[in-house]
């Protein structure tokens, strides 16, 4: 913890630096003792050689400075008054007294500004503790509009940029479940109008073949072909909207395997042969030689062939649509374009949107075919995107991204 340290860093130094000052305090005060006691021992020896003036110097010296036995001088100086507790020389029990009182404040003053420190730093804490559980509870009351980012590198900065990074998810989180429920409700409406029309359309032809004994034959059986493209129209957007859910649930397992771009063109263009044919649109595919891509042939082919019938069937007759495909070191291309009726530009970033039908779309579209086929590619690792003009055709791109 960043803040920890420099507080007890802080609080180590000043107690160095104190040290210091207090030993230099008690080196200066020793001083003052020792040259006052040298004072007195050269008072000592100059009243000895007043005294006693036929003593030499080595005699003196020896005098003072070799150990003797000190009873004898203990009982002379008891006898005058004096013991261990007093300064023979006087001036030293001032320095001593000096020396004592010195070194205890230094010391309360060390003691003092370390408590001072401390006493910021656990007030320091208490804040960012307040702030912090503060902060928790507006989370936990819902409110994720707060910012608590910080630039600083101490542990409580990091708690705050964390803390920061999980209010974003949860924003966004809340956010997307809100986009989520309003898209539900959407898709149940559109779903519900998609299947409520031809459902209605159903039930009266059956209400007039079951009301009308006397129908011809041919009117009835007109009646019946509609009764099943209905049916078969339900049946079709059941199975759509179910492949839809299971892709946005993760519930189905791409494969990824090496597929030829080839076959892969040739399955999609046989499925599209009978459309093609009856709009007169020819499907070219150009010769993809050996490129292959990594994806589910089941599913990719699936995609594939819904971009090919949306181009077929927004082409006139004698127009073309044209499959072709390129490689590089990153990602397999395949372009699909068409010369047909092209979109208008206010209608391009909506066409791979579920249930979104262009101004040109057939009636009988359900509108979710590219929707889907945006899915499925981007579950195989790629993406798909469109550039069109008006009148003169569209062009999907789609990039299928090498495996790491």
């Amino acid at each position: 913890m960043k803040g920890t340290k420099k507080y007890l860093l802080v609080a180590l130094l000043v107690m160095v630096i104190m040290t210091v000052i207090c030993t230099v305090v008690c080196s200066v005060s020793l001083a003052k003792i020792r040259e006052e006691s040298f004072r007195s021992q050269l008072g000592l020896v100059s009243a000895v050689r007043e005294k006693y003036p036929d003593l030499s110097d080595k005699e003196i010296i020896d005098s003072i400075s070799s150990p003797t036995d000190t009873a004898e001088a203990e009982k002379m100086l008891r006898s005058y008054s004096i013991t261990e507790s007093d300064w023979l020389a006087l001036p030293n029990e001032g320095n001593a007294a000096a020396l004592i009182i010195n070194t205890a404040a230094l010391f309360l003053l060390t003691g003092g500004i370390v408590f001072v420190i401390l006493l910021f730093y656990d007030r320091r804490q208490k804040k960012l503790t307040a702030e912090l559980t503060d902060y928790l509870s507006r989370l936990n009351s819902g409110k994720y509009d707060m910012e608590i980012s910080s630039n600083g590198e101490d542990s409580f900065s990091r708690l705050k940029n964390e803390i920061y990074r999980t209010t974003v998810r949860l924003r966004e989180q809340s956010e997307r479940s809100r986009q989520d429920k309003l898209n539900l409700k959407n898709s149940i409406s559109d779903i519900s109008h998609q299947i409520k029309t031809p459902l209605t359309s159903i039930s009266v032809m059956l209400d007039r073949i079951s009301n009308d004994r006397d129908m011809p034959e041919d009117i009835k059986r007109k009646l019946l072909t509609d009764v099943k493209h209905s049916s078969n129209y339900i049946i079709s957007l059941v199975q759509s909207l179910l492949t839809l859910s299971r892709l946005d649930a993760d519930s189905i397992t791409m494969k990824q395997e090496d597929v030829s771009a080839g076959e892969l063109f040739g399955i999609c263009r046989e499925r599209t042969e009978i459309l093609a044919e009856l709009g007169a649109v020819a499907v070219r595919v150009q010769d993809c030689g050996n490129i292959s891509l990594k994806c589910d042939k089941k599913w990719m082919s699936e995609a594939i062939t819904n971009i090919l019938k949306n181009c077929i069937e927004h082409t006139p007759p004698d127009g073309f649509v044209t499959v072709s495909a390129s490689q590089n070191k990153l990602f397999t291309e395949i372009i699909i374009s068409d010369n047909g009726r092209g979109i208008p530009k206010d209608e391009l970033p909506h066409i791979f949107e579920r249930f979104y039908k262009g101004s040109g779309s057939d009636e009988n579209s359900i509108g979710i075919g590219l929707s889907l086929a945006k899915a499925i590619i981007e579950k195989n690792n790629g993406y798909i995107s469109v550039k069109s003009k008006v009148n003169e055709g569209s062009c999907f791109t789609i990039k299928i991204f090498c495996a790491v």
